[in-house]
């Protein structure tokens, strides 16, 4: 398969070590790999609560974060080294779509506006007809009306036709990947499943690949092809969404499943969710970075003389062997 956009065992750091040692280093990303294929447009989530490294990998596959280590490979080839041209490629093939969904409009603009910028700054429109053509087409797909939303300010919409409208900006662009960093973790319950139809349709239907970054298991289970859960910057479990949801491994994985809140009023709650140690900084860990909510740690975990990495431990379901050994 042809790699179109790639992480090859990237690493990135923020912070330093300061004078004699003692300042303090975070490790937001650490020795991760992760790859798209051009021929095979998939839904990859990545999963994880918040301080696991999730934002960070996203804006290391937009090019807006240096690796400290590792290479970001588009196209094969190193991003550092490319062009002016293909970096502007690069920008229209890679597109994202963030958080809030009221922070990508100037308010004082209507929302006509985040759809013309794109295309007369990619000069893809002919004609002024052509234009309008191509945005009500881009708005129909997300399911938006045209006479409905243009010529309105953003506070004229709601959070959702805002988000959908970000869709249709991305849509445009006729991208190869898009990048949806929490899209519905700021709408309500009730638009978020309209916002994921849309995106899954751009998935099936025009063959864009996503990465959907997220903390909630239930959309991710909901919207994806393949998964990877992240803690403390590492890959702890990845691989296809029906090995992973039903049977996880990895007892960080297994945590988050089991916080999930429930339908029954009676353990409405599920589980309490599982809290990170913030007082242990990422370079004072000396072995597994899970060991210190691990409930069956060994030794070997703590003090980092265990083997640790992925391995396959079924078709398409890679787990970190640590905790395996540690189970």
């Amino acid at each position: 398969m042809s790699k179109f956009l790639e992480l090859d065992h990237v690493t990135k750091t923020f912070g330093s070590s300061g004078i004699l040692g003692q300042g303090s280093l975070t490790v937001a990303v650490d020795d991760v790999s992760l790859s798209i294929d051009a021929d095979k447009p998939d839904i990859i989530t990545v999963v994880g609560e918040s301080g696991s490294g999730k934002t960070t990998l996203a804006r290391l596959l937009l090019g807006s974060h240096t690796p400290t280590s590792g290479i970001v490979r588009y196209n094969g080839k190193d991003f550092s080294k490319l062009t002016k041209r293909e970096k502007r490629n690069f920008r229209r093939e890679i597109q994202p779509i963030f958080q809030d969904p009221f922070e990508s409009y100037n308010p004082f603009y209507k929302v006509d506006h985040v759809l013309d910028a794109p295309i007369k700054n990619f000069r893809l429109a002919s004609s002024e007809a052509n234009k309008k053509r191509m945005i009500e087409d881009a708005l129909e797909m997300v399911g938006l009306l045209p006479e409905e939303t243009l010529g309105r300010f953003p506070h004229q919409l709601s959070g959702g036709q805002r988000q959908r409208i970000m869709v249709a900006r991305a849509l445009l662009l006729k991208p190869k990947v898009i990048l949806a960093d929490e899209p519905v973790s700021m709408v309500d319950a009730s638009l978020r499943a309209t916002i994921l139809d849309s995106i899954r349709r751009l998935n099936k239907e025009l063959g864009i690949s996503v990465v959907y970054i997220t903390h909630d298991l239930t959309t991710a289970y909901q919207i994806s092809d393949n998964i990877m859960v992240m803690y403390r910057g590492t890959v702890v479990e990845s691989g296809s969404v029906d090995a992973v949801i039903p049977n996880p491994q990895h007892t960080y994985t297994k945590l988050l499943i089991e916080s999930i809140p429930q339908p029954d009023p009676r353990d409405r709650w599920g589980a309490e969710p599982p809290q990170q140690n913030w007082d242990i900084q990422d370079d004072e860990l000396t072995g597994c970075k899970f060991s210190d909510r691990c409930p069956t740690p060994t030794e070997e975990c703590k003090n980092g003389t265990i083997d640790m990495g992925l391995i396959e431990v079924a078709p398409n379901h890679f787990v970190d062997q640590c905790c395996l050994k540690c189970g």
